[in-house]
């Protein structure tokens, strides 16, 4: 059986291979290059210590430094946003046709009648593209991480919206979870391409929920606040790796006066000559809700076990399916 599998899979192995290696072939000199690019902007950031917000004046000893890989590797990261597809495809193209196309050929009435059992098809089947799946997706994460290091803090934000996808561990999960959709619906629709369909649906559908409703929300927030008129102008901390996920100016009795940015006055708020909140009342506030850098793992490790368990489960209801409905 296992001879069977890599018969019929060798294709799609060789393809991934091929496709890893392309990549490497990508990453690994842009990678090497910026790297050395950023060895000082790396050494800048290690005397800003470890606070979530740290004086103005000290942030900006490395502005410098940042806006040159800017403007050099910001493109780069941008364009490191279409390894976001890289699972999804995976799922497509080796989950969906997995059952979908020996059912829609006929093929696997044709194993069963050679002594091999239901089970004993879908666990062989099952287990061995998993395995091979994990294996070049831990591959490929491990060249991700590495080629991403030198860009977070300074055109990416580890923690923040698709960067975070890209990252850590959860881009395993994600493709463990695309390819366990696309069986699943393999063994519900008989038609492959219905199948592919369905694991593009459902894939996108439940990322998108975990990464907007789920993972904000896996540890609260913390606030952080100062004065308009305050002579210690703080700002989150470039080497930090916080997620900032709302900013605003409030007036002293809590009301936003406006959304999206902070500022400081070089005067009382209220009094004349106080710049662009000279007219927030005494008493007004910067506020910065944030999730500190230091849960950028914690919440990795959350959200890899919320898609293994799907996974998990899906794998189950589709071996289920095999045994006791496909026919």
């Amino acid at each position: 059986m296992i001879w069977l599998v890599w018969r019929q899979h060798r294709k799609q192995l060789l393809a991934g291979v091929i496709g890893l290696a392309v990549l490497a072939l990508v990453l690994v000199p842009t990678g090497r290059s910026s790297h050395k690019a950023s060895a000082a902007y790396s050494k800048c950031l290690d005397t800003l210590g470890n606070a979530d917000f740290i004086p103005m004046e000290k942030a900006e000893t490395c502005e410098k430094l940042a806006n040159t890989l800017n403007d050099k590797y910001e493109s780069w990261a941008f364009a490191g946003i279409l390894l976001l597809v890289l699972p999804l495809l995976i799922g497509l193209f080796w989950g969906a046709p997995l059952v979908a196309r020996e059912v829609e050929q006929g093929t696997h009435r044709l194993v069963w009648t050679q002594g091999i059992t239901r089970r004993r098809w879908a666990v062989t089947k099952f287990g061995l593209i998993t395995v091979t799946v994990v294996a070049l997706s831990a591959v490929y994460t491990l060249l991700v991480n590495w080629w991403m290091e030198p860009l977070n803090n300074t055109v990416s934000e580890r923690f923040g919206y698709i960067f975070f996808d890209q990252q850590g561990v959860v881009p395993i999960a994600y493709t463990l979870f695309a390819v366990a959709i696309g069986v699943f619906a393999g063994t519900v629709l008989p038609k492959m391409l219905s199948a592919m369909t369905t694991t593009l649906v459902v894939f996108l559908l439940v990322r998108i929920v975990v990464a907007v409703l789920v993972r904000p929300n896996i540890q609260g927030e913390e606030t952080k606040t100062a004065l308009v008129a305050s002579t210690e102008r703080i700002v989150p901390n470039p080497g930090g790796g916080s997620w900032i996920t709302t900013t605003g100016m409030h007036r002293a009795d809590g009301t936003l006066a406006q959304s999206g940015g902070i500022g400081y006055c070089t005067a009382a708020p209220g009094s004349r000559g106080g710049g662009p909140c000279g007219d927030m009342g005494e008493g007004a506030y910067n506020q910065w809700t944030y999730q500190p850098g230091d849960r950028f793992w914690p919440f990795q490790w959350v959200e890899l076990g919320i898609f293994v368990v799907l996974s998990v489960a899906l794998l189950y209801a589709a071996l289920r399916r095999v045994r006791h409905r496909l026919s």
